[in-house]
């Protein structure tokens, strides 16, 4: 995508994580950022 995450995008990850769909996640790091990592 070569480009950064946008605040919005950053606000849903952190709203999933906080509610109850993401509780069988445990332990892992989520990048958000748009694939900014990898190239």
């Amino acid at each position: 995508m070569k480009r950064v995450a946008q605040p919005e995008e950053i606000a849903s990850a952190i709203l999933f994580l906080a509610s109850d769909a993401s509780s069988a996640i445990t332990g892992v790091t989520l990048p958000v950022d748009c694939g900014y990592t990898i190239w």
